[in-house]
Order: structure tokens, then C-alpha cells, then sequence
């Protein structure tokens, strides 16, 4: 990479502030960046780090007016930064491409235009693969399972029966979905297995990370909304419907029959009860454990989770106790003193 910063403010339609021909020959984060990188700064507690950054150049938001650095005020600086990342280290998916001869094929599959299976994977009677999905090796895909156009399923998933898959969706390594929800009724001291014979619908344009698991619903189905992204490690029971465009961060777990609403945001280790409403737009803080619904556009923290003002005040509380400890012992020393001065008086 070599480009002058008027060529980088260019690509990103961004306005510079400082010396336009500045050359950039490399991409850093902004505490690691050496002189010929260009950086970002997207978050505002950073901004200190604008003196330090040894960066020849700063991309930024609009509300940064100067620095003593070069800079590109841009709408969106990660974007930015994103698309000259692209632009200057471009990867190459090479996907499979074809039909790998070890892929096992069963009956009545229906392979649309430019799909690609990968060695050894298996599907199973009656699936159907729209055009141009692509699906690596090891995966296992069962019977009467829909996958639509543009997906792409990385290598070991395994996709259960009379599961729906929508289009442009991305599955990583080791997800299942589809596979049997925990229910169990307990009958003189044992444990026996109740039915789950429901399904899995995985709509248009969602992502879901690496070792998830996506319970089927014990009846009906278990819903995942168009566009919603899912990070690695969570699972998600039986029967939960999650909305629109939400966010499920590492870790998180969703008990089932709980519903989620649209562009809500499950931050790391969040765990949910079953049977509960989150409603659109909520934001559920780290590790915090929900155990009752939660009203739409409201952020949630702790553990039961709180309204965050409510969560934080009485964080702060539990952080006095010692000094509330010391405080009461105290008191409780003079208050003995007092007693038995009056009583010798």
C-alpha cells in the first residue's frame, strides 16, 4: 500500500484536515501505529490517544475538529477504516467450488444453479440448496431442510430436519442448529425426554458465529430475525423468537419461550429466563441474569438485572459496605459507652 492521504480521504469520501500529501504506506490501531500508518479513532474515550498515536495520519469523526496530526473527518470512522483495510489487504475466499466428489447426496436433493459442496459433506433426502450457496466440507444437512440462495456454511455444521434456512446467510464452524430442545418431565424419580417436534426458521441476512447451538422448538418453531447477528458460544433454547436486526454477544444464553424484540442488544455472558419479553430496542449489559421482562428502548444491568441508573446506584452502595461495616461498629461502640454512662449515673 501506497497512497497519498488525498487518495485515502477519496476512497471514503471523508474531508482532511492537514497536509493532503502525506504518504501512507501502512494500517495500524492507533496505539500500535508506526510512522507511515494511517489510524482510526471511532470512540471518544481514546481521544487522548491523538497526542501519542505516532500514525502520520488519523481517520475521525466529524465532531473532531483538529489534531496534531493529519486527519479524515468521515460520517462513520470504523467504516472507513474498514473499507481501506479491504482495499489495502484484500482477501481471497477460496471457497469450494463444485461438486466435491466424497459430498453424499440422498434422495430428491435440489441443488440450484452454482451450489457448492465440500468434501464429505452429507445431505440428506429431500433437502433443497438455492443458487450459489456453498456449503464446506464436513457438514451434515437434514432431511427436508430449506437453505436459500448466497449462504455459506463453514466447515463441520450440522443443520438438523425440517430446518429453514434463508439467503445470504452465514453459519460458522461447529454451530448446530436444529438439534433437540432440553425438556424433560420427571416421572417416579427419573427423568424422561419430552418430544421435540418442532423446527428452526433462520431468516434472510443473518450471521451466526462458531460453536452455537439453536435448540428446535418442542412445537412451532424456534425464530431467528432477518438480519440479526449472533457471536460465538451462545445458545439459544426451544421455542425463543428473537426480532429483527438484534445483536447476541459471546456467551449468551436465552432460556426457552422467550422472546426478543427487534435491534435489541444481548451484551457478553448475558442469561435469560424463559418465558419472558425483551422488548425492541433494549440493551442487556455484560453478565447480567434477566429474570423478568424487559421494557422496550431500556438498558438492563446486574444480577437480577435493573434498569442501569438503579443497577448503579446500588453497586455503589454494596462498594460502601465496609465503610458502612466500620460505621455501625462504631456507633454501636459509642452507643454501649453512652448506656453505661447513664447507667452509673
Amino acid at each position: 500500500m501506497r497512497k497519498t492521504l488525498k487518495e485515502i480521504a477519496e476512497l471514503v469520501d471523508g474531508e482532511i484536515v492537514g497536509n493532503e500529501l502525506v504518504v501512507i504506506t501502512g494500517i495500524a490501531g492507533i496505539k500500535e501505529a508506526e510512522e507511515g500508518d494511517i489510524t482510526f479513532l471511532a470512540n471518544p474515550k481514546y481521544l487522548p490517544l491523538l497526542d501519542k498515536t505516532h500514525a502520520s495520519a488519523i481517520i475521525t469523526s466529524k465532531d473532531i475538529v483538529s489534531a496534531p496530526k493529519p486527519i479524515v473527518r468521515t460520517d462513520n470512522p470504523s467504516l472507513a477504516f474498514a473499507k481501506i483495510v479491504s482495499l489495502a489487504s484484500p482477501t481471497e475466499a477460496k471457497h469450494p467450488q463444485g461438486i466435491h466428489p466424497t459430498a453424499i447426496l440422498g434422495k430428491n436433493v435440489s441443488l440450484g444453479k452454482n451450489v457448492s459442496l465440500g468434501a464429505y459433506a452429507v445431505i440428506e433426502d429431500d433437502v433443497s440448496l438455492d443458487d450459489n450457496t456453498i456449503i464446506y466440507a464436513g457438514c451434515y444437512i437434514g432431511h427436508h431442510t430449506k437453505i436459500g440462495s448466497d449462504t455459506i456454511i463453514y466447515p463441520n455444521v450440522s443443520i438438523r430436519e425440517y430446518v429453514t434456512v434463508g439467503s445470504r446467510v452465514v453459519i460458522h464452524s461447529g454451530t448446530v442448529i436444529g438439534s433437540a430442545g432440553f425438556g424433560f418431565v420427571t416421572i417416579e424419580g427419573r427423568h424422561q425426554r419430552l418430544p421435540q417436534v418442532g423446527t428452526v426458521v433462520i431468516e434472510d441476512d443473518v450471521e451466526i458465529g462458531s460453536n452455537v447451538t439453536i435448540d428446535r422448538a418442542r412445537f412451532d418453531k424456534t425464530v431467528i430475525g432477518q438480519g440479526t447477528k449472533i457471536d460465538n458460544l451462545v445458545h439459544i433454547a426451544h421455542n425463543v423468537v428473537i426480532g429483527e436486526n438484534s445483536l447476541i454477544i459471546a456467551q449468551v444464553g436465552i432460556s426457552g419461550s422467550t422472546t426478543i424484540g427487534k435491534n435489541v442488544t444481548l451484551a457478553g455472558q448475558a442469561g435469560l429466563v424463559g418465558h419472558i419479553n425483551i422488548g425492541d430496542g433494549a440493551v442487556v449489559a455484560a453478565q447480567a441474569g434477566v429474570s423478568k421482562s424487559v421494557p422496550p428502548n431500556t438498558t438492563v444491568w446486574g444480577y437480577p438485572a435493573k434498569p442501569l441508573d438503579e443497577a448503579k446506584r446500588i453497586n455503589a452502595c454494596i462498594q460502601n459496605l465496609p465503610k458502612l461495616y466500620n460505621l455501625v461498629k462504631e456507633l454501636k461502640k459509642k452507643i454501649e459507652e453512652l448506656q453505661k454512662e447513664l447507667k452509673n449515673s
